[in-house]
């Protein structure tokens, strides 16, 4: 018997889908299980700190797509499965860039996420509104600003 990568892509995200019901009927039962004990472990086992994903991590990497909004797109799962098993690199060119940036990030393959996202900001120091005082006490009041009205 002969299997795609697109038919093992579906059956990996059957798969997937089966054991997020699991979780949700936990979660229904226990509130807030999901974020406090399921989360924490899924990444380890998703091996998110990893630049490069393995085969052995795609299954929780899955399921962790499973626990965002966005739908699980096979097709994705399709080309992971066929970068991991080949070893070649993910194609990313510059439409395939911005296609995937337009893209929810849970639906992007991870590899192509970190080769098309551009990299961060620095952090800018914004400095907070300076706060204008009233002349007068009347002109608080006028303002609506009654933290200077003395005496009210």
């Amino acid at each position: 018997m002969n299997i795609s990568a697109e038919q093992l892509g579906e059956l990996l995200a059957g798969i997937a889908k089966a054991q997020n019901a699991i979780i949700e009927a936990v979660e229904r039962a226990n509130g807030g299980w999901r974020n406090t004990h399921m989360s924490p472990i899924l990444s380890v086992a998703a091996n998110m700190r990893s630049a490069e994903p393995r085969l052995v991590d795609l299954p929780a990497r899955i399921l962790l797509r499973y626990q965002g909004r966005p739908a699980v797109d096979i097709t994705l799962i399709a080309a992971e499965l066929e970068h991991l098993i080949s070893g070649t690199p993910l194609p990313v060119s510059a439409a395939d860039a911005s296609a995937a940036m337009a893209r929810p990030a849970a639906t992007i393959p991870l590899a192509a996420a970190r080769s098309a996202a551009p990299a961060p900001a620095t952090p800018q120091t914004v400095a907070p509104p300076a706060r204008a005082e009233p002349a007068t006490p009347g002109a608080a009041a006028a303002d609506g600003n009654l933290d200077f009205v003395k005496g009210a």
